[in-house]
């Protein structure tokens, strides 16, 4: 019954057809950020087409089509208020693209259609630049290739699988040229337009801010923060502490940073204050795109080996700030030492921003910082530091689901609920150590990082959000680092989350998520290899910019002043060369071999051997040559045994193809 409705699937409507398939390739990836009315006119338009296609019908008039075009051009101005920039621009490429499917009436516009295509196609980079992208695109561009191949056959038509085997190789071809314009042709700084859309959006990530709850649901993000390439030793992961705002000002509810205390000397100032000693390690550090203002350094940092990419600096709270907030990718590095002293020699004035507490809140708080402050002046500040931990320890649980907090949230955690996750432990132990009479402070960042054994990078995902906090105990010891949750939930500083926190898979499940926990599954290398394998796209694709390809460049032609890069390269060039031809070679039919050599044997004679001219014609003129009646017979032998060879049997026998090449000898 269908194929009475559509009739039969002549040539027309099978190119048509398939052009109408790339279109829709072309189009699907844009349907996740077009408007939901564009994506319909779109699929309705191509449903259009391909029901008149199937039925052989006339295409819309010019005076149907024209009205349509100018009401979908004001829905796009009525939707964005304008018709420039990324968004109205790409809708309006969408729409014309279907309507010019509408409106095919020559051969020129099936290439306008394709050239569209390939145009819009290339818009795709504005919103996703991902592997999978790369790939869905190199998919289209194929099939593109195929459908205007397809238009170019004037005869038979080969199969579709043949057709689309011809455009793979010519895309083929036109890659080594597109890989070199990559690699030298100069870079613009930032993307085109602006960063894709997938790079920030419903993407989470660290904060200048804390309060109850806005850890827990960093780690439930399973996003990456930074990737990190240690270029030496790599130290313990109970060391890996990620530096990031620091956060002084409490105000009852939350935490955040106060105003940058300047310094005149800068670095040179800071540096005066800090002791670094011990094993030193170096490392590179690739900062994900997002809107952030801060470089997460590992502690502690040598602040004269911080290298980066953007304008940064150093607060005098040791925070490495970027001057200008950037939402592109960031490369940096450093050396951190793990064992120092930071600002021993502070003056006691300036500890009361780490001392001040907000009026009328947490009074039980309050008179139990009392007692540790007494403590203190009895014995020490060592033993109440061990005090408020091993209260932590005894009587408190890790988890990412605590009780709502009211009013006097200290309080009410220390003291009743005594369920938190690192900013309750951290925001309370600041707190508490500021009501003994400490200077204390919160830190924001990541800990700890997941080592990946197919690249070597340590992946850093915002799941990996920590706080901890630093309290002053004066010279010579400075601001020391001290982790409630440590206390609480030693696993986590240990290992991860995952380990200190398993989640419930789901049912039916449970055995995949003990999988992807296990380092040796084959599920975890599945996802090792594919997470390498995204970060060198991103280290050597989307990171490749003006200063590493200037980089690349200039180490390209050092390497080309060393004679043995270019002998190398000559000499992989003459492999090659000598293996396309022996492949030739071996592709050549032994007997067109034979015959070619027989023609130029008459050649030699005299006779010139005409394109169109065949075996038996050519025999007929060989016999009027003036030659040997022996050799005559050979070489009319020959003539008759390559005939009955080359379009009589299927395949030539061995013995026949010895016998030809005998007949050829004999002629000569």
């Amino acid at each position: 019954m269908i194929a009475r409705l559509v009739g039969p699937l002549t040539r027309d409507k099978s190119d048509t057809l398939l052009l109408l398939l790339a279109a829709l390739m072309v189009l699907a990836p844009h349907f996740g950020h077009l408007p939901l009315w564009t994506s319909a006119m779109v699929c309705a338009t191509l449903l259009w087409r391909t029901v008149l296609t199937l039925r052989g019908s006339r295409l819309p008039p010019l005076w149907l089509l024209l009205p349509v075009a100018l009401l979908a051009m004001a829905a796009v101005y009525l939707n964005y208020r304008t018709l420039l920039g990324r968004e109205p621009g790409v809708t309006m490429l969408a729409l014309l693209l279907t309507l010019k499917l509408l409106e095919m009436h020559a051969r020129r516009d099936l290439f306008v259609v394709i050239f569209l295509s390939f145009f819009l196609l290339l818009t795709n980079f504005f919103y996703s630049q991902s592997i999978l992208t790369a790939l869905a695109m190199v998919a289209t561009i194929v099939v593109l290739l195929a459908t205007q191949v397809t238009f170019q056959f004037t005869g038979a038509v080969p199969p579709l699988a043949a057709r689309l085997k011809l455009a793979g190789r010519v895309f083929l071809v036109a890659a080594p040229l597109g890989a070199l314009l990559f690699i030298a042709f100069p870079r613009v700084q930032g993307p085109l337009w602006g960063l894709p859309g997938d790079a920030n959006s419903g993407k989470t990530g660290m904060s200048d801010t804390m309060s109850p709850g806005s850890m827990s649901k960093l780690a439930l993000s399973d996003d990456v923060a930074f990737r990190v390439r240690f270029t030496g030793a790599v130290p313990p992961q109970q060391q890996m502490y990620w530096r990031g705002p620091v956060l002084s000002h409490y105000d009852g509810r939350t935490w955040s940073r106060i105003g940058r205390e300047q310094n005149g000397g800068g670095v040179q100032y800071l540096r005066r204050h800090l002791n670094l000693r011990g094993t030193a390690y170096p490392y590179e550090v690739t900062l994900e795109p997002g809107r952030r203002q801060f470089l997460f350094l590992l502690e502690l940092s040598a602040l004269e080996a911080t290298r980066s990419d953007a304008n940064s600096g150093f607060t005098d709270e040791l925070e490495s700030l970027v001057h200008a907030q950037s939402d592109a990718r960031m490369r940096y590095s450093s050396v951190a030492y793990p064992d120092y002293t930071a600002q021993a020699n502070l003056a006691p004035q300036r500890m009361a921003r780490w001392l001040r507490l907000p009026q009328d809140y947490n009074p039980r708080t309050l008179a139990y910082g009392a007692q540790l402050q007494a403590l203190r002046a009895e014995r020490g500040d060592d033993a109440a530091l061990a005090a408020a931990l091993d209260n932590f320890r005894r009587n408190f649980e890790y988890t990412l689901e605590p009780s709502l907090l009211g009013r006097d949230a200290v309080d009410e955690f220390l003291f009743d609920t005594r369920k938190g996750f690192c900013e309750h432990y951290a925001g309370a132990f600041v707190y508490l150590m500021r009501a003994a009479g400490l200077p204390a402070r919160v830190v924001n960042g990541y800990q700890g990082g997941e080592l990946n054994p197919v690249d070597g990078f340590y992946t850093v995902r915002q799941s990996d959000a920590h706080a901890w906090t630093e309290v002053w105990l004066g010279a010579p010891r400075g601001w020391v680092r001290i982790d409630p949750t440590a206390a609480v939930a030693p696993e986590r500083i240990r290992s991860s989350l995952a380990q200190a926190l398993p989640q419930a898979a789901p049912f039916g499940l449970q055995g995949l998520s003990e999988m992807s926990r296990d380092r040796q599954s084959w599920l975890a290398q599945m996802r090792f290899g594919i997470s390498a394998a995204n970060n060198a796209w991103n280290q050597w694709i989307l990171d490749y910019n003006p200063s590493r390809q200037q980089h690349f460049l200039e180490e390209l032609g050092a390497a080309f002043g060393d004679w043995r890069l270019p002998a190398a390269l000559a000499a992989l060039g003459g492999l090659v060369l000598w293996w396309r031809r022996r492949r030739a070679e071996r592709a050549r039919d032994p007997l067109d071999d034979a015959y070619l050599a027989f023609c130029r044997l008459l050649a030699r004679h005299g006779l010139e051997k005409a394109p169109h001219e065949g075996p038996l014609s050519l025999g007929q003129r060989v016999r009027q040559l003036q030659v040997p009646p022996g050799k005559m017979a050979a070489m009319t032998e020959f003539l008759a045994l390559y005939s009955a060879l080359k379009y009589g049997a299927p395949q030539a026998p061995a013995n026949h193809l010895a016998r030809l090449n005998r007949l050829l000898k004999q002629s000569r």
